[in-house]
Formats: structure tokens, C-alpha cells, sequence
């Protein structure tokens, strides 16, 4: 056994070490609390730390094959596992990566205490065998579950890049994955990607013990997307039982750091998403396990004994936001705004993707009962300071000329009126923007007197499928449902990866277009419902039209990439409205209103 402490290479690498955090290189360590060390790893504690145990240990006592470190450590025994970037900006992204020390021959685990170190590279060939535009060296160690999180910089904007990550000495590495810019603001809606249009596959709900996460695969490998948006609930809180697909969830209904870590990494061995992270940059927003506002989402009674373990939910929640920060590639938005992930993603003049919180910043109760408070006019979904930021957003992207606006966030906006027995099944619009319809108005009000046109929301956390134009609840002076005049935009909402329907359990296609049918006859706005398929959607935007193709997958029991496009829909720049015929008139699952109010007048 050589003295590792004793070469000259280590020697000059701690002097290094002495003047350069390597800590601090991982943004991991600072969210999501960066500014606030007295709440975010002190890195510079963690640093002294290092530097004082290799300098005064006897490495004796460590091996080779486990001591995993920057200076001799046997890298293929903690091989780097589930890459992925996220955030894009014109000339930076994030990068991510997790390396975990793993047991050696003799079953003996490493010392914790004794950090990993990460090198990465970012260039434009797909081998990397060309010019590296960026690298650099970052540490990880068991604070932040051995997850790493850097910034490639000095990169050109609106362009296709290839990374990869190795040990810092023995050169190991990870494959070799793809992420992109997006264009600088300025750039002509027609010059960017390249004058193509741009291609957005947008997800929601994967619940492991549901189903396989073939959504993710299908869109990674047979579309061309270039950006994947998840609007929430990337993982789910609860166990359920799985184990007859071969999806049983580990561990417990989540509560500690420990919990959340242990969920997100599972999730992370289902190889569709793992391919669909290491091949797209994503942006994505908060899940239901940071929400806001209901009964179990506060520190009383209920809210300490939602989980087995008694933890409540205060706790619960910041370790959540913790593990959720460590292994997501999403940036800090604002140091001195803790739990901000509300943001703007300007995309050259083409469009703005604006991306809401509307889970947990500062949101009102929620309205436990129909109808109680639901129109009170004080009540907000996301907070004065949010709203107000999203209004002055959209005007900006009004006032810098871009032609759309897209608005990413969690929950269906559109009034979804149950209408009858028909709908006993779903039950849960209290939650959504149904349940703040003041706030709701406020949002249409402001678009329809500012004259913002080309806005379109994404929405997920239903579980089924809903298309809308965008008006005034049940305005048919205004608007025309049949026509699509008197609109001011458009909703695509989509159904879940995995996660049950809220149609019922296992329903049918059928049996879920009979709910459909009633659905899109009683909400004046609605325009596609569908209740059976779990899936993803697209949006594919030029500065001409944005097109909307809905994807269902047929069997997510065991991993495939079987689907098919089940509706398409287009927006013409500047019409505020679906085109129609809505979907050309014909749909492969769900009902258009169009066909339900053809059948209704024949029956």
C-alpha cells in the first residue's frame, strides 16, 4: 500500500485545495439557501475539514479500491449514475450528476467524511472529441448525498452541446450526455434554433408504484423535443403497492431527508427517465410534497400525524425542498427569496416560458368544501409579490416584442364544472385554480385589458387530459365556444406519466369518453376532454403557429416505448383561440365538444 498523503502530485493538489474551494464548485452545497449559510452547508467549514484529515491522517489504514478521492481512488466502484442537465440560459446550463462510494471487494465502506471529487467537460462534438468549451473540477460528499450541480459557462447561445463527467484521477467516466442553450433574448423569433421550430415535450404526475415511466422514454427517443418542462409531482410522498408490476416503492410514506433522498433515487432507476435526463435540458417546478394551503399542510394536529413517522409538516416540507434542490437541475432564483422557484425564461423573440409556482409560495387555504371560500376576492394562489411579478412579466414580454407567451405551472386554470353524477369520480378542482376563482379573474382580467395576446398556459395535476380556450368562466356574450371569438388564449393541460386517472382507476377509453362527453358540454370553454391514457404532450412553436400533439401511451405495466399521437391541436399567432376545426375535427381518443354537441343535437 503506497503513501497517498506522500506523493508529490497530492502534495500539489492540497496546495491547490488551499486556496480554491472545490466545495463551492457544486452549487448543491448552497441550495436552497444560498446567501443563508446559517441554513445551507457551511462549505467552508466542510473545506478546512478536508484539508486537515489528509493532512494529519495516516492513510494506512484506507485501500485504494474505497478511498474515493481525487488522489487515488478507484473510480469504477463508484461508477456516476443518472446525469442530466437543466436551466438553460443563452450561455450557461447546469450540469448534474450523482457519485456515490459503494462497498469494496471486502464489503468495507469508505469514510463518509472523505469527499468525492467530480471533473466535467461541455463541448459541441458528440464524442467530445473536439475543443472543450468548459471544465472543471467540484466536490461532493454525503451533506448533500453525494449529488453534484455545476454551471458550464462561457457557451454560444441557441446551440446543441455534449458533457460528460470522470474521477478526477483515475479518469473513469460517466456516458456522455447531450443539453443545449436556449437563444439570447434579442435573437429574431424566426432566426431561433436555428430557424426550426422549437420543440417542448411537457410532463406531470409519475408515480412510481403506478406504472413505468415510458412517457419520458417515448418522448427522448421518438420525438424531437428540446426542452422537457415538468409541471410537478416528479415524485409522490406515498408507498401504494406496485410490487405486482415490479414497481414497489422502498422505505416509507417520505418525512426525513432521508426518506426524500431514498424516493428520488429510486425514481432514477427507471432507465426511460435516466435516458430522458441525459439527453434534453429540463425545467421543471414544485412538486405536491412542498404544497401549500390544505388541511395536512401546517403544523397542527393533522399536519403532525400525516405521516407514520409523526413528523410535521413544516419539517416534512423543508426536507423535501432540501433533497428536491440536490438532485434536480434547477438554479437558486434568489438568494434572499428562499423557497423561490417562480422564473422566466426568455427565448430569444420567439417566446417567453414563464414558469408559476402555484403549489406552495405563499398561497392562500384551499377550499376544503365546495364553494365555501373558494370566491373570496382577498384569497391568492400564488402571493401578491408573485402575481404581481407575473403580470409584470407578461407585459415585458409584451413591450420586448416576443410572439408568445407560455406559462408553465401546476394545475388546470380552466373552470372544470362537473356537471352531474357523471363526474363522481373527480373531485379534487378545489385544489386547482377552481378553488381561487378571484384569483383566476384577476389573471384573465389583466390579460384581456392589457391586450396580452399569444398566451398559453400548461397545466398538469389532474391526471386527465383537458384543451380550452382561454376566457371568462361562463362569458358566452363574449365568447363564442363554437367559433373561439371573444377568447384571449389557450390551456393544455395533460394527463399524468403514471399516475392514476382521475376518471376512475383503470378506466376504460370508453368508459372514460362517456365523462367526457358530459364534461365538454358543460364547460363553456372546454374543448377536448380524455380520461383513459397516461402520457405527455408537445408544444412545436414557430413564430407563425404553436402546435399541441397530445401522446398515450398503451401499456405502462412494463417498460416500452409502445405510444401513439392521440390529438392534435393548432394556435395561430395573434388569433388568441384553438383553430378551428378544433384538432382538424378528429381526435383518436377522448371527445371533442364539437362531436358531443353534433351527437347531442342528433340524438
Amino acid at each position: 500500500m503506497r503513501c497517498l498523503i506522500c506523493s508529490p502530485l497530492v502534495q500539489l493538489a492540497l496546495v491547490g485545495l488551499a486556496t480554491a474551494n472545490v466545495f463551492e464548485r457544486n452549487l448543491v452545497y448552497d441550495s436552497p439557501f444560498a446567501d443563508h449559510p446559517q441554513l445551507a452547508h457551511d462549505t467552508r467549514a466542510i473545506h478546512e475539514n478536508t484539508l486537515q484529515r489528509r493532512q494529519s491522517l495516516n492513510s494506512a489504514g484506507f485501500e485504494d479500491e474505497s478511498y474515493v478521492t481525487f488522489y487515488g481512488g478507484d473510480f469504477s466502484n463508484s461508477p456516476f449514475i443518472w446525469g442530466g442537465g437543466g436551466d438553460p440560459f443563452d450561455t450557461s446550463v447546469l450540469l448534474w450528476t450523482r457519485a456515490v462510494p459503494i462497498a469494496s471487494s471486502s464489503g468495507a465502506l469508505p469514510d463518509q467524511s472523505v469527499p468525492v471529487c467530480v471533473a466535467y467537460k461541455i463541448g459541441t462534438a458528440a464524442d467530445l472529441s473536439g475543443k472543450i468549451i468548459d471544465s472543471g473540477e467540484a466536490f461532493t460528499s454525503y451533506d448533500v448525498d453525494w449529488t453534484v450541480k455545476v454551471e458550464a459557462t462561457g457557451l454560444k447561445a441557441d446551440s446543441k452541446y455534449f458533457y460528460q463527467f470522470s474521477d478526477c484521477a483515475t479518469k473513469a467516466t460517466s456516458p456522455i450526455g447531450s443539453t443545449r442553450t436556449i437563444a439570447n433574448a434579442n435573437t429574431p423569433a424566426r432566426s431561433v434554433n436555428g430557424g426550426k421550430p422549437l420543440v417542448i415535450a411537457v410532463f406531470s404526475c409519475s408515480q412510481y408504484q403506478s406504472g413505468w415511466f415510458n412517457a419520458y422514454g417515448f418522448a427522448a427517443h421518438n420525438t424531437t423535443a428540446d426542452l422537457f418542462v415538468h409541471l410537478g409531482d416528479y415524485i409522490y410522498e406515498s408507498l401504494g403497492n406496485g410490487a405486482h408490476i415490479g414497481r414497489q416503492t422502498l422505505g416509507r410514506e417520505l418525512a426525513t431527508i432521508h426518506d426524500y433522498r431514498q424516493r428520488l433515487n429510486q425514481y432514477r432507476t427507471d432507465q426511460s427517465l435516466v435516458f430522458a435526463h441525459q439527453h434534453a435540458p429540463w425545467i421543471t417546478v414544485a412538486d405536491n410534497s412542498w404544497k401549500a394551503g390544505t388541511a395536512d399542510s401546517n403544523d397542527t394536529d393533522v399536519g403532525c400525524s400525516f405521516s407514520p413517522s409523526g413528523a410535521c409538516f413544516t419539517d416534512r416540507k423543508l426536507a423535501a425542498v432540501r433533497a428536491y434542490h440536490e438532485w434536480m437541475p434547477i438554479r437558486q432564483v434568489d438568494p434572499q427569496d428562499k423557497l423561490r422557484i417562480w422564473r422566466n425564461f426568455q427565448i430569444g423573440k420567439l417566446l417567453d416560458l414563464t414558469m408559476l409556482d402555484t403549489r406552495q409560495y405563499d398561497r392562500d387555504l384551499t377550499d376544503v368544501n365546495v364553494n365555501t371560500i373558494s370566491s373570496f376576492a382577498n384569497r391568492s394562489l400564488m402571493g401578491a409579490a408573485q402575481e404581481q411579478w407575473l403580470y409584470n412579466t407578461l407585459s415585458e414580454s409584451k413591450t420586448r416584442d416576443a410572439v408568445w407567451r407560455v406559462i408553465g405551472q401546476q394545475i388546470v386554470f380552466t373552470q372544470l364544472n362537473e356537471g352531474g353524477s357523471c363526474m363522481s369520480a373527480f373531485s379534487h378542482t378545489e385544489d386547482a385554480w377552481d378553488g381561487y376563482r378571484a384569483n383566476r379573474a384577476r389573471v384573465l382580467d389583466y390579460l384581456y385589458q392589457n391586450k396580452i395576446s399569444n398566451t398559453v398556459i400548461l397545466s398538469g395535476d389532474s391526471h386527465a387530459n383537458w384543451v380550452s380556450d382561454l376566457a371568462h368562466i361562463n362569458d358566452t356574450t363574449t365568447y363564442n365556444s363554437a367559433t373561439g371569438e371573444g377568447a384571449i388564449g389557450v390551456e393544455f393541460a395533460g394527463t399524468a406519466v403514471t399516475s392514476t386517472s382521475s376518471f376512475g382507476s383503470g378506466i376504460t377509453p370508453a368508459n372514460a369518453d362517456v365523462i367526457s362527453n358530459g364534461l365538454v358540454q358543460v364547460n363553456t370553454d372546454l374543448q377536448w376532454s380524455e380520461g383513459s391514457y397516461r402520457g405527455f404532450f408537445t408544444l412545436t412553436i414557430d413564430s407563425e403557429h404553436l402546435n399541441a400533439t397530445y401522446y398515450a401511451m398503451r401499456n405502462i405495466s412494463f417498460a416500452n416505448l409502445d405510444g401513439f399521437a392521440s390529438a392534435q391541436f393548432q394556435v395561430k399567432a395573434g388569433e388568441n383561440k384553438l383553430s378551428r376545426p378544433v384538432a382538424g375535427g378528429t381526435v383518436l381518443a377522448g371527445v371533442l365538444k364539437s362531436q358531443a354537441v353534433a351527437a347531442n343535437s342528433t340524438a
